[in-house]
C-alpha cells in the first residue's frame, strides 16, 4: 500500500471516535483456523484449529457458541467461545458453504454446494431435521426475522429459492444475476437483497410479490467491470445503508438502502468478501481474502481506519461483544 495511504489511514484512526470493545471472529480458509482479533488493540489474541476450509460462521443468539462451516470437511463444527475449543461436530451434509441461524436459535439452514440441497439441522438434538432439494451449487442462505421462510440461492441454476421452513418446500424460484453467492433479508422482512458475483449486481426483490423490483450495478472509477463481483452483504438496522464487498474490486460499496443508490465506494483489501457490523453499527469489519487481511470502516464517515493482518485467505466474519 502506498505510503500516502498508510499516512492518511493513520489520520483516520486518530479522528475515529473510539469504539466498543468487541471480539471479531475470522475464518482463514487456507489455514484451518478461526482468528480472533481484539476490536480495540487490533491484534489477533488467538487462534482455534477447526477443520479443513473454514467459510462461513456465525453466532448462537447467546453468544456462547461460534459455529463453523468446515467445507472440506464435510461438516458444521460447534466452537465452546469460553474455551475456545470445537466440542463437536454437526450432521451438515456436504460440502456446507454458508448457513443461517433460525430466530429460534435451534435450527441452522445449510447449503451443501456439491449436493443441491439445503439441510436442516437441530443443533440441540445435532440431528437433520429435514433436507430441501434446490437448485446447483447452492451457497448464501438467509432467514427471514419472522421464522417462516428460508432462502438458498444456487449459482449455477442463477435462483433464489423460498423455502417453507413449516413443510420444507421449495415455494418460489426466482431467477437472479448468474451466480447469486449471498442474500439478506430487510429487519421489516419486505425486500430480499441478493447478490450476483458474475453478474456484478444486486437484486432487490419484494417479498409479497416474488418480484425483482430493483437491480443496482456497480461502476468504479478505473476498475475494471469484470473485477466488480458483488458478494457478501450487511444492512443497518435503521434501514439506511446495505453495504455491499465487490470481491476483487478490492471496495466495499455504500448503497442507500430507500433510493437504491450508490452513495461511496470504500477502498479495502484484496479480495474482499464478507462482512460484519458492531452491534452499535458504528464499526464494519471486513475480510480481504488475497491480502490476508481484515478492514476496519469507521460507518458515521463511511471511510476505512485500520487493517489487521490475520490467517491466509480470510472468509467469515463474525462479532462477538465483550460486555
Amino acid at each position: 500500500m502506498p505510503i500516502r495511504c498508510l499516512a492518511l489511514i493513520a489520520a483516520l484512526t486518530a479522528l475515529a471516535p473510539p469504539a466498543s470493545a468487541h471480539l471479531l471472529y475470522v475464518s482463514s480458509e487456507k489455514d484451518n483456523k478461526i482468528s480472533v482479533v481484539d476490536t480495540t488493540s487490533g491484534k489477533v489474541i488467538d487462534e482455534i484449529p477447526v477443520g479443513r476450509r473454514p467459510r462461513g460462521i456465525t453466532f448462537s443468539s447467546d453468544f456462547s457458541k461460534l459455529y463453523v462451516c468446515a467445507s472440506d470437511g464435510d461438516t458444521v463444527q460447534v466452537v465452546d467461545v469460553a474455551t475456545r475449543k470445537v466440542i463437536h461436530n454437526l450432521p451438515s451434509g456436504a460440502d456446507p458453504e454458508q448457513f443461517a441461524l433460525h430466530p429460534d436459535n435451534r435450527r441452522l439452514i445449510i447449503a451443501n454446494e456439491n449436493d443441491a440441497i439445503a439441510t436442516i439441522v437441530d443443533v440441540d438434538s445435532r440431528t437433520v431435521a429435514g433436507q430441501v432439494k434446490v437448485g446447483e451449487e447452492p451457497e448464501g442462505v438467509a432467514v427471514s426475522h419472522d421464522g417462516r421462510f428460508a432462502i438458498v440461492t444456487s449459482e449455477t441454476t442463477n435462483m433464489a429459492h423460498w423455502i417453507d421452513l413449516a413443510s420444507l418446500t421449495v415455494t418460489d424460484n426466482i431467477l437472479v444475476g448468474p451466480r447469486p453467492r449471498f442474500a439478506i433479508f430487510s429487519h421489516n422482512d419486505k425486500e430480499l437483497w441478493v447478490s450476483s458475483e458474475i453478474g456484478g449486481a444486486v437484486a432487490v426483490i419484494e417479498t409479497a410479490s416474488r418480484a425483482i423490483r430493483r437491480k443496482i450495478s456497480f461502476k468504479i472509477p478505473g476498475v475494471s467491470k469484470d473485477k466488480v463481483q458483488p458478494v457478501g452483504m450487511r444492512m443497518t438496522r435503521d434501514g439506511k445503508y446495505v453495504f455491499v464487498a465487490l470481491g476483487p474490486a478490492n471496495q466495499v460499496a455504500v448503497v442507500d438502502a430507500k433510493t437504491y443508490e450508490v452513495i461511496k465506494y470504500i477502498l479495502v483489501g484484496r479480495r474482499v468478501w464478507h462482512m460484519d457490523l458492531t452491534p452499535e453499527e458504528d464499526r464494519l469489519w471486513v475480510t480481504n481474502g488475497v491480502s490476508g487481511d481484515v478492514t476496519e470502516i469507521d460507518v458515521p464517515s463511511l471511510t476505512a481506519v485500520r487493517t489487521v493482518k490475520v490467517g491466509r485467505y480470510p472468509w467469515g466474519a463474525a462479532i462477538r461483544p465483550t460486555k
